[in-house]
């Protein structure tokens, strides 16, 4: 599959249906940048749904949510500005904000890393993914500061083929090894240029073959980041795997069009309270559609129709999608990842959706 942008063609067939679902988007606010980014509030569950979808609405929540992220803490993480390099370019990359969290990746790489060293090796495999997965979708070109970032990547491989992963129980993304092979696969694959035919990147590519041969993904979230960076590259998952994975995907979607993140993994909450496997979140139903899409469901499937009207129907007034801790109540940081992956998934099944006004 084409590691670009699926062509505006293959959604003609659904703009009608899109266009009834879209309301007009409200005059584009000011550019958010790091001397005037304002925190754009905790996640909340009771936030109020919009009366309209709005795009611009959605990335305004991106942009601060990330800058805010990078002025206050100064780190990247998975669930935030890790997300947003993956998401922002989907729509434009040419504004100050993705360059300003674009550069902060680079600088790790340039500066902190040189001198100081990373602060964990899933911050190098990190990295190195969202910069060759923002170079794919910007110049398409793999940047030098990026290959630098995933030869790096390959020095931290274990003898096993796995790496070191930060396992602070905060799942899906910083509580298993698993995430971070499927993480650097996804890495290799989408970098432009052929990076996987290096030399480099192919005996790591057959260290992260040995992984998951002795390690398949835990759990149905994992297998469906295996499945999107193997929709780069179809030698990491096979075509009965993706058939198999497509369906069991299919087979949760909720009767209101969506999916939840709890329902693709086994996760089990700090305080012992269940899981809500059948409330549909951002995260899931972004998340779920995109890959979808990366498997090669057409954009007029009802499976995507119904999964991009629940999108449309279900954004918060902020402009994020809530999606609720799988770990506790007192942080919703994953709705900063989920809003990034429906941000994705409207682009992919409705590419229109980024220039409405």
């Amino acid at each position: 599959m084409n590691p670009q942008h699926f062509a505006a063609t293959a959604c003609l067939a659904v703009t009608t249906t899109l266009n009834s679902l879209c309301a007009a988007e409200p005059a584009p606010t000011e550019p958010v940048t790091l001397s005037n980014v304002v925190d754009p509030g905790a996640n909340e569950a009771t936030e109020p749904i919009a009366d309209e979808f709005s795009m611009n609405r959605a990335v305004h929540f991106l942009d601060s949510a990330s800058l805010n992220w990078q002025k206050e803490r100064q780190c990247f993480t998975c669930h935030t500005n890790y997300s947003y390099l993956y998401a922002r370019p989907l729509v434009s990359a040419d504004d100050e904000s993705h360059e300003t969290v674009r550069s902060f990746a680079e600088e790790l790489v340039a500066t902190r890393w040189p001198e100081k060293g990373p602060r964990w090796d899933a911050e190098v495999v990190a990295t190195a993914a969202a910069l060759a997965f923002n170079d794919a979708h910007t110049t398409g070109q793999l940047d030098p500061l990026t290959r630098t970032a995933l030869d790096r990547m390959w020095t931290l491989q274990r003898e096993d083929g796995g790496w070191s992963w930060l396992d602070c129980d905060w799942p899906p993304m910083e509580s298993d090894d698993d995430y971070g092979v499927t993480l650097a696969a996804l890495a290799v694959a989408v970098a432009p240029d052929d990076y996987a035919k290096t030399e480099q990147a192919r005996r790591g590519l057959a260290g992260i073959q040995k992984y998951l041969a002795g390690n398949p993904p835990p759990t149905l979230h994992h297998q469906a980041m295996l499945l999107w960076a193997g929709s780069y590259l179809p030698e990491l998952f096979s075509e009965e795997d993706r058939n198999q994975c497509v369906r069991q995907l299919s087979a949760l979607q909720h009767a209101d069009g969506g999916w939840s993140l709890s329902s693709l993994g086994d996760w089990q909450r700090e305080d012992g309270t269940p899981q809500n496997v059948d409330q549909s979140d951002g995260y899931g139903t972004g998340f779920v559609l995109y890959i979808l899409r990366r498997a090669g469901v057409e954009p007029d499937d009802e499976r995507i129709l119904r999964g991009i009207a629940w999108l449309k129907q279900n954004q918060r007034e902020s402009g994020r999608w809530f999606t609720r801790s799988l770990k506790t109540d007192s942080e919703h940081f994953i709705t900063h990842a989920g809003t990034a992956f429906a941000v994705m998934a409207l682009i992919d099944c409705a590419p229109q959706v980024a220039h409405d006004e």
